[in-house]
């Protein structure tokens, strides 16, 4: 569990807001560079490393592959939940957060089937025309924060956020889009620009679940 928003944060949760919501990433960003962006790149490290230890280990066999593709799925969800919890801590108080709250295992089995749901929901609205899923997406786009930041189940964690989406979607596609247009400038940036642009579009998705739900826990 994760500590209530300080005050300075929550003065900030009049009115949501797409490009507030990235403007907070930016800000926060710069607080601690060089933290956030080592953090993202152990991250991204991390993640080569699984996959070229696993196809290694694992190689292509019938039997073995399916265990590598196991050993796959739970390694990167457990570095999945590690990185969700630095950036809500992050996001909360920056200054005392510490590389070893990227190990936060404790609701593996909550965060593997919320994870599954909504990619299958998501997967099947995206099949039926596009919208669906994209609306789908949307709506359950706080769901593995709600895991994380609540320990809550997956069933629980999609119908909160569904409930917290309601009325801001247009601003959350918005926001997704601005999300998705800067982190392609820093893929295309040398791959560096990444270091930059994942932890600020990653708090500013987070700043934006956490004014949703003060706003709607206040109404």
């Amino acid at each position: 569990m994760f500590s209530v928003p300080r005050h300075d944060t929550i003065k900030c949760m009049n009115m949501f807001s797409a490009t507030k919501c990235i403007r907070f990433g930016w800000t926060s960003f710069q607080k601690r560079p060089w933290f956030l962006a080592g953090m993202t790149a152990l991250m991204l490290i991390l993640s080569w490393v699984i996959g070229a230890l696993i196809g290694g280990m694992f190689g292509s066999g019938k039997g073995l592959g399916f265990l590598g593709f196991l050993a796959n799925v739970a390694l990167s969800t457990l570095l999945s939940m590690g990185f969700t919890a630095v950036m809500l801590h992050s996001h909360d108080a920056l200054e005392s957060v510490t590389i070893g709250e990227l190990w936060h295992p404790k609701p593996f089995w909550k965060f593997l089937g919320a994870q599954f749901l909504v990619g299958l929901v998501v997967l099947v609205g995206l099949l039926l025309l596009i919208v669906p899923g994209v609306v789908a997406a949307l709506a359950f786009m706080f769901v593995l924060y709600l895991v994380i930041d609540k320990e809550l189940g997956p069933i629980k964690a999609m119908k909160e956020s569904v409930r917290i989406t309601r009325g801001n979607r247009l601003q959350l596609l918005l926001l997704a889009l601005l999300v998705f247009v800067l982190n392609i400038v820093g893929l295309v940036a040398l791959l560096v620009g990444l270091f930059v642009s994942i932890p600020v579009t990653t708090l500013a998705i987070v700043h934006a679940y956490r004014v949703l739900r003060q706003q709607k826990v206040s109404v």
